[in-house]
């Protein structure tokens, strides 16, 4: 019973921080491509910042051992590609937007 009141309350409060969004709702091609800029980018750095710490837990927890440590280094190497593809993607959203017209 609590669970389903929870996920009751959680959903509600979801539906609610949305409806100013669907209140904005794109009317031209150029805010689609700018709204998928912004979310584009907020997928990415979360991504990055998800890898980042699974990264830097793994080499905490690596002891010495230098398979975990390598692994380790190449978790947060794909972290920082993550970035940098976040810092670009205003760039490649520019490019598409200058391609589609």
């Amino acid at each position: 019973m609590r669970r389903t009141f929870a996920l009751t309350v959680g959903l509600a409060l979801i539906a609610a921080l949305l409806v100013p969004e669907a209140a904005n709702a794109a009317t031209s091609l150029d805010q689609v491509i700018d709204n998928l800029r912004n979310w584009l980018i907020g997928l990415l750095v979360a991504l990055a910042t998800l890898l980042l710490t699974v990264g830097g837990v793994r080499y905490l927890l690596a002891a010495g051992d230098p398979g975990a440590l390598e692994r380790a280094k190449a978790t947060i190497k794909a972290a920082l590609a993550g970035y940098a593809l976040a810092a670009l993607a205003p760039v490649l959203v520019g490019v598409l937007q200058h391609i589609v017209g």
